[in-house]
């Protein structure tokens, strides 16, 4: 009897343990269990002016990409970067990819296979200059930076076609009077309630209820940090926004907030990177860990997410894309392994292995076609 106690005990002690252990290994696949995953993909767009096109790229277990094929939006692109992030987005379950087209003022629907993508629709934007993309069950938001800039919302039928929502548009903190400010990314909560919104040039982070698929007028909330770029939001909801400071050298950060239709505080305020110019952000699939790219120093720095949203620097040079690389937009793998960086100034798309500690090993880079902007990945 003794003995059958004993192993009693022992047993309920491996059963905790695994439960404490799930929730920091969850998200994380190594080469293994990538060998198992289905087949990945990741896309990016052109931007080109002459003609936008999306760029499918097919991803190995070991985390390498192979070009599967060039896909054209019907749209222009603006020819320049977008200073954005969500450009390009996946629609929960991959069954759609989303698409700006910042130069032709339109947004382009394809339905997503294993053999590429195939082009559904293509809409007016319902503004100026579309640089962002926030999808939630059948709304999708568009960001619109050019002109007064706005929101307008569209809802998306069984068959990928969007149709504008009367009612969605809405100005940003300007009242739709003037010029836009400069604005960076538009994304959901994760239960829907709310659309968040960044602008660059006035140090606003703007949030809006969402009743029915319709957004509210927005309510301003001052920035932790200077010059609120893009941001992640982890699955209790914590916003996690990248603060530039204007590109000063070294004095970039990451804030963290608490963010639901009826509250807005800040949990973190401005944690440094120690390097310049942090734009990008995102969250491991285990929501452990945040990561920011540093545009102005070549880096990626990597933080601590706590439960209850806190922010701690783990490495300000976790990654590194390389001299002059100046990167921007990252995407993890759908199976949380890998982590992919754009470098817009040497063209380059750097990999790298997530470690169970939250570490970055880089394990190579291919060449991207100049002017490249957006990543989405499964």
């Amino acid at each position: 009897m003794q003995s059958l106690k004993v192993i009693y005990r022992l047993s309920a002690r491996l059963v905790l343990t695994s439960l404490f252990l799930l929730p920091l290994l969850a998200g994380f696949a190594g080469p293994a269990a990538a060998a198992e995953d289905t087949p990945g993909f990741l896309y990016t767009l052109t931007n080109a002016s002459s003609g936008n096109e999306v760029l499918v790229y097919s991803r190995s277990a070991d985390g390498s990409l192979s070009f599967q094929g060039a896909f054209a939006t019907g749209g222009l692109g603006s020819g320049a970067g977008l200073g954005s992030q969500g450009s390009v987005v996946l629609s929960r379950g991959n069954q759609w990819l989303f698409a700006v087209n910042a130069g032709s003022n339109q947004v382009s629907v394809f339905a997503v296979g294993p053999d590429g993508l195939k082009l559904v629709d293509i809409v007016d934007s319902g503004g100026v200059l579309p640089v962002s993309l926030a999808n939630y069950q059948d709304r999708l938001y568009v960001l619109n930076a050019g002109g007064s800039g706005n929101i307008t919302g569209f809802e998306i039928a069984p068959d990928g076609h969007l149709s504008p929502v009367a009612g969605s548009t809405q100005p940003l903190s300007n009242g739709g009077v003037g010029a836009a400010p400069g604005v960076a990314e538009i994304a959901f909560t994760p239960d829907g309630s709310t659309l968040i919104v960044t602008e660059k040039t006035t140090n606003l982070i703007d949030t809006y209820r969402v009743e029915d698929g319709l957004a509210s007028n927005p309510i301003t909330h001052p920035s932790a940090g200077i010059t609120p770029f893009g941001f992640a939001i982890d699955r209790q909801g914590h916003l996690v926004v990248s603060e530039a400071f204007g590109s000063q050298p070294g004095s970039s950060a990451l804030s963290s907030y608490a963010v639901d239709e009826n509250t807005f505080e800040v949990i973190s305020p401005s944690v440094g990177t120690t390097q310049t110019a942090a734009c990008w952000v995102v969250i491991s699939k285990n929501g452990n860990f945040a990561y920011t790219t540093n545009a102005g120093s070549g880096s990626i720095s990597s933080y601590l997410l706590g439960p209850d949203g806190s922010l701690t620097l783990l490495n300000a040079t976790a990654g590194s894309t390389g001299a002059g690389s100046s990167p921007i937009d990252m995407a993890f793998s759908g199976n949380g392994a890998y982590l992919y960086a754009l470098g817009s100034g040497t063209h380059t798309l750097s990999i790298f292995q997530m470690q169970a500690d939250g570490g970055l090993g880089s394990i190579g880079s291919l060449s991207v076609p100049a002017g490249v902007v957006g990543l989405a990945a499964r």
